[in-house]
């Protein structure tokens, strides 16, 4: 059996983790906020930011 794949938004941003796509934002700010609070609390996760604009990934890095 072959589990789904869930799309990339089209529009705005998603915020991948372990490189799945767990949830679609609206803003940059929105997505990068729960991106930190997630790496806070996880920070072995790897959680990257995708932005469907530019189809380009950042990953979120904390000090």
């Amino acid at each position: 059996m072959v589990a789904a794949t869930p799309k990339m938004p089209a529009a705005g941003y998603g915020l991948e983790v372990d490189g799945r796509l767990k949830v679609e934002f609206t803003t940059e700010a929105g997505a990068r906020a729960g991106g930190e609070e997630l790496k806070k609390r996880f920070p072995r996760l790897q959680v990257r930011i995708y932005d469907a604009e530019t189809k380009a990934r950042e990953e979120i890095r904390i000090p």
